[in-house]
């Protein structure tokens, strides 16, 4: 069983920075990859970045494509996300999401098997 804790969130003003970290804990035969997702007030949960725990391989929404940065810590099995220059769209909860077996499309929320409680992020304007 996986384990997934988010930590980091908190009230930032536009242009502001703030660190997601997300620690895995817990019995797994597996990892693959992590992904950061988001889900605004009245929206429907989106992506917002993954990365693969071999290789460092990483993919972005464009709504976040280089303001964002995931990044990864595999003695830690901890997962990042750097997030800079926040807007007031960025204004979700955010969820870290863990992959146990290879998958073609880490954007898509079936990709992935274990998900965190989320942790709240607001960027007032």
């Amino acid at each position: 069983q996986e384990r997934l804790v988010e930590s980091g969130g908190g009230l930032v003003q536009a242009g502001g920075s703030l660190r997601l970290s997300c620690g895995a804990s817990g019995r797994t035969f597996s990892r693959y990859a992590m992904g950061w997702f988001r889900q605004a007030p009245g929206k429907e949960r989106v992506f917002v970045a993954a990365i693969t725990w071999s290789g460092g391989r990483t993919i972005y929404a464009d709504s976040v494509k280089g303001r964002f940065t995931i990044s990864s810590d595999n003695a830690k099995n901890t997962v990042y996300l750097q997030m800079n220059s926040l807007k007031p769209e960025d204004t979700a909860v955010y969820y870290c999401a863990a992959a146990t077996a290879v998958r073609a499309y880490l954007w898509l929320q079936g990709s992935y098997d274990y998900w965190g409680q989320g942790t709240q992020v607001t960027v007032s304007s």
